[in-house]
Parts: C-alpha cells; structure tokens; sequence
C-alpha cells in the first residue's frame, strides 16, 4: 500500500510513501503520520491511498523521498528507486475530512498557492502542534455507603453529594477546604479522584440565558422559507463530494460530471439582502434550527471585528453547549478543545471569523456568511483567499447551501444575483416596522469658512448630542482614525515626521506622548524642537479618536464619554468590557473607529455621528465609492434600532459624491450599484473582470525593481492576445513598508486561470535573488 502525504514543508509537493504491513488496516485519508523526510522526521498528512505499492509515472504533481546514489536524502523524481516506509500513525481518527481536501486542492489552484499551506488554513497552529493535549484535572466524585468519618469529613461528604461531584480546585473553593481534606475521604473509599479532561470555554465567564425563537415579520418569513426550500432540496446526500469548478462564481451547477455518471449539485447560494436591523440573524437561527432538527451541522462566519459579545451570545443562548466559538482571541488551549469538539460532533454550530470556514462540522447542512462584503474576510498572508468564496466552494464540495447576508452587498455578489448565478431573498424593512435612521449630510466646507479653520464637530452635531444629553439616550461617533493628530508639522519649514521604515507619516499619540508609525508599530518621542529648523512650535495636523475625546470632556462636561479603538482593546476581554459598560448605560457616547460599525445592537442610541465621511472616498482604489457607501450605511444602522427613533448625521468635504449621496437617501442599495457597476464595465474593472495583484518586496529598490520589470515584460509576452491586461511595474502606493520597498504589477482578465496559468510558468522559470519575495494576490481586494 502506498501513500501520498502533505508534509508541514512547504516544498509545494506531495510525496509518497509505502505502508507497513502493522498499520496498513487503520491507514486512513486525512490522517496525520510521521514519516522520514530527508536526515529527520515530520508530521505529514495523507491526502491519497493506493493499494498498489508503485506509484503512478502518469501524475506530474508526484514526488517521492527516497535514498540516492550519493547517499543523501532529497526530494526524488518519478524515477526514485525505492519509497520509504511511513514511521507511525499520529492519530487514528482523520484530521482532514475528503471535502476539505479537495477544497485545498481547489485553493492552492484558484490563489496560485503551495498546497501545504492551503492545507494548514484547515488546521490550526495548536491542532498541527503534536505536543498540544487536552488539559486534565482531578475530579472528585462521592461514593455510596456508609464510611468512619470525622464530623467534618461527614459534612464534606453530604455537601459532594449534594453537588454531585465536581472539580477538586473549585471544591476547595467552594467547601472552604483544602485539597488534602479531599484526599483524605478518598483514602476513607468516601469518594473517588481521578483524573478527567477538563475542557477551556471560552464563554466560560459569561452568563447566557437561554433564548426562544421570535415572531417573524413577513418578509424574514419568506426569506427563511427559501433557506429551508434550499435545505430540502439537498436533504438526500450521497456523502461523495463534488468536483470543484474553477471559479467560485460557477460553483451552483445544476449537475457536475463524476465519472460519466451526474451528481447532485448543492443549491444556488442564497444572497440575504436585507437594510439594518431587519432581523437577519434571526432569519440564520431559525434556519439553523431547523437543520439542527435534521441532525446537521452549520458553520456561521461573521467578520472579526463584528464577532461581539453581542453576535457570540444571541448564537449561544439558543443552541448552549451545541455552538463552538473560533476566533483570534482565544488562547491555544481554547482553541485547541473548541476544535476537537467540532470534529468529534460534541458541538454542531461554529460561529467565528474567515477560518472558521474549515471548521471540520460533522454533515454540515448549511453556510451562513454574515456581513458577506466586509474586506476583513480576505487573507492578507499567503494563501491570500476570500473566505467568502471558499464558503461558496465548500458548500459545492460538501453539497449544502450557503447564506451570504448584508444590508450593503459587494459588486460581486450583487452582479451574480442579477445574473441568477445566486438566488435573492430581500428584507426591506426593519422588525416591527421601525423607520430607518434619517440621515443629514454636512457640508464641512461651510463650517470651515464659518470658523475659519478645520471643525471636528459642527453646529449641527454639537447641537443634536446636546439633545441627546438632556433626554439621556446615547449617540456613537464614528472616525475611523486612532490616535490624537495624523501628522506632526512644522509650520515654519514643512518639516513632517515621518517613519524611517515606512513612507507614512508618524501619527502623535497624546496618552502616552509619543510618535508611532501604524504600518511598521515602530515609535519615538516627541521631539522638542523641529530637526530641521530648530523652531519649537510645532502643529498637529488632523485629528484622531483622542483627540475627538478630549475635545468632546471639553464641550460637555458631564457627559461620560468611552473610546473604542486598537489602542484601549489590546488586552483580552477589554472588547466585551467596553461595550458592556456602554450597553449597560454606564457612558453616554461612544467614540471608535470601524469596530464599532457593525454587529452592534443598542436599543437606546438614537444619534450617530460621521465625523469625517472623507478617509475612505478618496483612496487611490476603483472600490473607493464602494467602500465609503457601505461604511456610512452600516455605521448608520447602529441608530434607531428600537422604539426611539434614529438620527444621522455625516460631515463631509464631498456632499455632492454619489456614494455620499446614496447612503444619505431613501433610494437604498439599488440605484447606487448600478451607477458603480456601469462604472466598473466602462474601465474593464471587477466584478466584469478578475484581477491579480502581484507585489515584489524586498530592503534594495534596486533589485526589487528589476524583479518587477522582469515579470512584467515575461507575463506580457506570455499573454499576448488572451484578453489579458498587464500593467507597467510601479511602485505601490504605500512604495515602502516595514523597511523593505514595494512594486507591483496588476493584471486583469474574464478570467483567473487566464493569469494564473502563465504566472506559474513564470514563476517557475524565474528564481528571486536572495531578500526579494512575491506575494500573489488572486481577486485582490487591497491594492494598496
């Protein structure tokens, strides 16, 4: 028997190796083993079984570690002479089901990735990590009968039963006893201590009441009957999965060929679109519900900085211990014992950021991809994927549907509902019938004039948070901005500090007084004098989060006023603590940048305020207008979401912007996409096109350039007359980060195996000098 292993090297090859007789019936597709890999052993996982010892000389992508005439042990050819044995099993239950296998398959070919690191996304670093083991304590648990016992040990005894056991450490706390007084009713046969695995939850501090489904509003009715239209349609799995297409978007065939023989497809994916706080998530735990009844798994995806204790708790208090959490804050024993409940079906419904999407969910039934436009779902490390569309494609492969919801839908999913490549279910109105928000634009460029210099807060604002104040409701500011002033300026000479390693200006930090770079994180002091001139008096230009809280303590007194922002929620839990004392009542007005945008759900705030509409609009980006509807919409959404009605208010220096425009009005999403999308076709820009971002890195401009002027010449040799568009090398935008410069090359075209395709060939033939590298971008949502 021989098998075909992933090891933990990127070599970018599969390797193959032969099965001992010993471990031959337990070998498995998906199980991780440990085989030699030249002078050393590794972990590796089996991604292909063949009865036969000799491997196939048809399949290029097969490589074997095998013994050569010198002696040394390297990566051989087809040809290698013999195939080394696999050392041992690892783990007798697969890591990695087939579907998520194939998935990666797709993976390292749609993003043009080694396919070892497409397969680690599905594995987290403590599950990869042999050495991780779940945590054991002792259990103390009460025997029956009668026992010799001391006064004291016969209360011990009544109070354990009357528990019914517990943890030792936390009885000690709770009998007001030591842990040897314990032990010692063990040794009378009073109770038994042994040791138990003891799980790390991370809701294991908070309190969560158990929830009951709501009433639907007509709308959430139909929306919810679609969903479970999809689920019925695909109740009767054959367990085998599909084959992927190339392109995500292509991924809802009616039938895919398997052998000659058709397949069920999985259903169309469903686009959710529904306006703030028309009870979307209410419409995905009914859905979920319903599935859980069918003995299915679900699979929730939420952009991490809207994976609030809020989102955590409305999952949790209606399914409890059924749900498992997945996100970057939790520690690796948290995330180690939350994974291993996901593949043994202890826990059927995953909620957390882009990699839950590899959660390994016993027959998972449905995908649901909440707030599916945020940009927080593209990887920004190699492989750079969407995890929306690698939901998409896991839905295919795992044959069950996939939910993308969003009040503000990227062009790319719009476009495919239009096309009917997705289906649409539409929620136009909030629950219970509440009005939307009204919103106001601001002309900062009156306020300015008035004041004759750069306003934070206009009249208009400062007199609704007035308002706001004295009827005791709260408002939410929103600059998505941290730090007092962006630049520090010398207003005799010109001077602007700015960072060594980055080409970014310092941005002033006034609570800890210092300069920091928010590229690179590197800081300095304030320095007394200008460096260039010596003159002292320095300005500070713009402003940021604290500066907008020092003036707001300024302008009223007695409001109490929270900050929420990268700066304050670094230490763990500080996240749930802010906003819990803002939900609590305990602050007036809230201050943040874009983690306070969305997933956020506070019945009393009935004012927000857009300080600065402008950051986004104006970004060297064709996403731009985008990007700053969908922002001022969402951030619009947290007003108004009970009985009190809403108000917004958006200060901007481009009143007249079509996205500005359209977020401010009562015409919605509609109108606003089909001007952007005539945009796109006229320039030949997504969703009309695919586009792939290539970026050279590297400490010499020199090399980094040459690198980059050599690729472009070869992919536009190699491309000519395909459709493909190849731009010229240039330095990016942001030319140099973390000390080291930055060029890049874009490429667009119908489609990404267009690009991809003579990408590799390049890659292939070019080898980077030493201290260059190439990140490759497919369907890259950054070109900054």
């Amino acid at each position: 028997m021989t098998v075909r292993v992933a090891t933990e090297i990127s070599a970018d090859r599969l390797f193959d190796y032969t099965v001992p007789e010993a471990l031959a019936p337990r070998i498995r597709v998906g199980q991780r083993v440990r085989v030699p890999f030249g002078g050393r052993t590794v972990d590796a996982y089996v991604v292909e079984v063949a009865e036969d010892d000799a491997p196939s000389a048809a399949d290029p992508d097969l490589f074997s570690l095998s013994d050569t005439s010198d002696g040394s042990n390297r990566p051989g050819g087809i040809r290698a002479r013999r195939l080394r044995p696999i050392l041992a099993l690892e783990d007798d239950v697969p890591h990695l089901s087939p579907p998520l296998i194939a998935l990666a398959r797709w993976m390292a070919d749609y993003y043009c990735a080694p396919f070892e690191l497409t397969l680690r996304c599905a594995l987290p670093a403590a599950v990869r990590n042999s050495g991780m083991k779940a945590k054991e304590q002792l259990y103390v648990t009460p025997c029956e009968g009668a026992f010799d016992l001391t006064k004291r040990q016969a209360e011990l005894l009544g109070n354990l039963r009357r528990v019914g056991g517990g943890w030792l450490h936390a009885l000690t706390r709770e009998f007001a006893c030591t842990a040897q007084t314990l032990k010692a009713l063990a040794e009378k046969g009073a109770a038994a201590i042994e040791k138990r695995p003891m799980r790390r939850d991370p809701l294991a501090n908070r309190k969560i009441l158990p929830s009951q489904p709501m009433p639907l509003m007509p709308e959430q009715a139909t929306a919810l009957a679609q969903i479970f239209a999809l689920l019925e349609d695909f109740s009767g799995r054959d367990g085998s999965p599909n084959r992927p297409p190339k392109d995500p978007a292509d991924a809802d065939f009616s039938r895919t060929p398997r052998g000659g023989v058709p397949t069920p497809a999985a259903p169309k994916p469903l686009l959710l679109f529904g306006v703030t706080g028309s009870g979307k998530t209410e419409v995905y735990l009914q859905a979920i519900a319903r599935m859980l009844e069918q003995g299915r798994g679900a699979i929730v995806l939420v952009p991490e900085i809207a994976l609030t204790p809020q989102t955590v708790q409305r999952f949790a208090s209606r399914f409890g211990d059924r749900i498992a959490v997945l996100h970057s804050a939790l520690s690796d024993g948290e995330r180690f014992d939350e994974w291993h409940r996901i593949r043994t079906g202890e826990a059927v419904v995953v909620v957390g950021p882009r990699s839950a999407v590899f959660a390994p969910v016993k027959n998972l039934g449905l995908i649901v991809v909440d707030e599916e436009h945020e940009p927080s779902y593209k990887q920004d490390e190699t492989p750079r994927y969407n995890a929306r569309d690698v939901a998409v494609m896991r839905a295919h492969l795992e044959k069950c549907a996939v939910v993308l919801g969003t009040a503000t839908p990227s062009m790319e999913t719009w476009l495919n509902a239009g096309k009917s490549k997705y289906d649409l279910a539409q929620l136009t109105c909030r629950v219970s019938g509440r009005p939307m928000p009204c919103v106001q634009v601001v002309d900062m460029r009156l306020e300015t004039a008035q004041a004759g210099h750069v306003q934070i807060f206009s009249r208009q604002l400062l007199e609704a948070l007035k308002l706001r104040l004295e009827r005791g409701e709260q408002s939410i500011l929103f600059l998505n901005r941290r730090g007092y002033a962006n630049a520090l300026v010398c207003p005799k000479c010109g001077y602007t500090s700015a960072c060594a390693e980055c080409s970014v200006a310092h941005t002033y930090h006034r609570a800890d007084s210092c300069l920091r770079c928010h590229i690179c994180g590197a800081w300095k002091p304030v320095p007394d004098v200008c460096p260039e001139c010596g003159d002292p008096a320095f300005k500070y230009a713009g402003f940021g989060t604290q500066r907008v809280e020092l003036a707001l303590e300024k302008c009223f007194p007695q409001a109490r006023v929270l900050r929420m922002d990268a700066d304050v929620t670094a230490r763990k839990h500080s996240h749930d603590e802010l906003l819990s004392i803002f939900k609590s009542g305990r602050a007036d007005i809230l201050i943040g940048t874009q983690m306070i945008a969305k997933g956020l759900d506070f019945p009393n705030v009935t004012l927000v305020g857009v300080l600065s509409a402008d950051m986004s609009l104006h970004m060297p980006d064709f996403r731009a207008a985008e990007r700053t509807y969908q922002l001022l919409a969402q951030v619009s959404g947290r007003a108004g979401r009970a009985d009190l009605p809403g108000e917004v208010f958006v200060q901007t220096y481009s009143p007249e912007h079509p996205a500005v425009r359209a977020a401010a009005s009562n015409q919605g999403f509609g109108p606003f996409a089909a001007l952007e999308l005539a945009e796109r076709k006229k320039g030949g820009y997504p969703p009309y096109s695919h586009l792939v971002c290539l970026t050279f890195r590297g400490e010499s401009e020199e090399k980094v350039r040459f690198c980059s002027e050599t690729y472009a010449r070869e992919l536009a040799q190699a491309t000519a007359r395909t459709g493909v568009c190849v731009s010229d090398s240039c330095p990016a935008p942001l030319a140099k980060a973390k000390g080291r410069y930055r060029y890049q090359i874009l490429l667009r075209a119908p489609t990404t195996r267009a690009m991809t395709l003579p990408l590799r060939g390049a890659m292939s033939k070019k080898t980077l000098p030493p201290g260059v590298t190439l990140a490759v971008d497919v369907d890259a949502l950054n070109i900054m």
